[in-house]
């Protein structure tokens, strides 16, 4: 077995740009620095709202492993059939178990087991089920794991990444679409970030037009969003990991653009 591992997580791609800039620059990325494993965020893919099987298509196909999402996946009703069909696909766990999809899938990729997991924040979101307790019903002590927490609490972030500080490989943040500075190993070895930050075009705001971004808040009329136009960039944080402790041995932000 090698010692370590690198593994990317990508923050959400929103969409066409976010998505040409993933199949543009992830390939490179992988190769470059040498990515065993590859989470994206989805949720944003289909024109910022939800995912297509066209959509999920084209993130598998540019390198990801498992793709990972959160609010935004129940938009577009016809991708459900899909969510439950596809297991490399993910919903938060902490939704009701009687909804379509599943939160977390365990991958055995080059003799290496993964357990991705997804959840998401209840402040200022949604009272779904606690993230912390489920987290602790399907954590696996003989995988490394990576947890996309998809949040809007900077506060609810860092708690979980405390809570599950030493059992987790790497809690990465998203939901906000802004890359974060404060990327770090906790004490007892997993590393974190508050947010992964996006993949799609930087001159906007979360990724939509900017025109009608001011509307909305000049207004307070709650225009639906469309996406911005123009070149697009790639936001994420590798983190190398020791395959036997399964603790994070380094971290690094990226942002690389077209």
């Amino acid at each position: 077995m090698q010692d370590s591992v690198r593994a990317l997580m990508v923050g959400d791609v929103v969409g066409d740009a976010g998505l040409n800039a993933l199949e543009t620059l992830l390939p490179n990325i992988i190769l470059e620095e040498k990515i065993d494993f590859v989470v994206a965020n989805g949720e944003n893919a289909a024109d910022g709202f939800g995912m297509t099987e066209n959509t999920l298509h084209r993130i598998f196909n540019a390198g990801v492993d498992v793709v990972s999402s959160g609010n935004h996946i129940w938009e577009k009703r016809d991708f459900l059939a899909i969510l439950e069909s596809e297991k490399r696909v993910l919903r938060p766990a902490n939704y009701p178990k009687s909804n379509v999809g599943r939160g977390f899938i365990s991958i055995e990729k080059n003799g290496i087991l993964w357990l991705v997991i997804n959840l998401q924040g209840r402040e200022l979101l949604y009272p779904i089920d606690c993230p912390f307790r489920t987290f602790d019903k399907v954590v696996n002590d003989n995988a490394i794991i990576l947890v996309d927490f998809h949040a809007e609490s900077t506060k609810e972030k860092e708690s979980l990444a405390y809570y599950i500080d030493g059992r987790a490989s790497l809690l990465a943040g998203t939901h906000t679409h802004v890359l974060t500075a404060d990327e770090r190993i906790l004490p007892k070895g997993t590393a974190y970030i508050t947010d992964l930050g996006m993949t799609g075009v930087i001159e906007s705001i979360i990724g939509m037009d900017i025109k009608m971004g001011l509307e909305r808040v000049k207004t307070q009329v709650l225009y639906r969003m469309a996406c911005a136009e123009g070149r697009g960039v790639i936001q994420g944080l590798i983190a190398e990991i020791d395959c036997k402790t399964r603790k994070a041995i380094s971290i690094k932000r990226v942002t690389r653009g077209l």
